[in-house]
């Protein structure tokens, strides 16, 4: 009802989606990936990404995507931007907080240090979202950014096994 709507071509393969949500995910309008950057987000590294798309249980290139949510390691190994793009169409029905969580817990089994993402000034429920979850706020100095940061805390050393002989007291 009068929203505007562009197609966002991947690999050939077109994705509808509202003109507001590309300029919200890749903070500016855009028509048509780039070859690397089609390459990039539909291979992601094992070693260094991780991805998550929600979409029809129907053969490829049949479905119609929901929402994709990803994580890439910083070259520091310590540090990893996520970005999550989910379709107005299932808006508010916690697909993006199941999404986040997922990559957090990614994260923390890569025992990185900090998550961020690059959020529009305007995109309120995503700031919504991360603050919901223990993200904070940082403006990195860009005008209409808000840098979302979630620290996360040392993995807990493991402890050795116990002596033999040494186990719990038996009464």
């Amino acid at each position: 009802v009068g929203e505007e709507w562009g197609l966002l071509a991947i690999q050939s393969k077109p994705v509808r989606i509202t003109v507001d949500r590309i300029r919200q995910r890749f903070l500016h309008p855009m028509k048509q990936l780039g070859a690397e950057q089609a390459q990039r987000l539909t291979h992601p590294d094992p070693r260094r990404e991780f991805a998550l798309v929600a979409a029809e249980p129907l053969p490829p290139g049949e479905a119609l995507v929901g929402a994709v949510a990803r994580i890439s390691l910083d070259d520091n190994g310590h540090d990893a931007e996520f970005a999550i793009l989910v379709s107005h169409y299932i808006n508010g029905m916690g697909l993006g907080r199941h999404l986040m969580r997922r990559l957090v817990r990614w994260a923390k089994g890569r025992k990185v240090r900090r998550i961020y993402g690059e959020v529009l000034d305007s995109n309120l429920p995503m700031q919504a979202l991360a603050a919901s979850l223990g993200f904070r706020r940082e403006y990195p100095g860009e005008p209409g950014l808000v840098r979302m940061v979630l620290d996360l805390p040392p993995p807990k050393p493991k402890l050795p096994p116990p002596l033999p002989g040494m186990g719990a007291a038996s009464g």
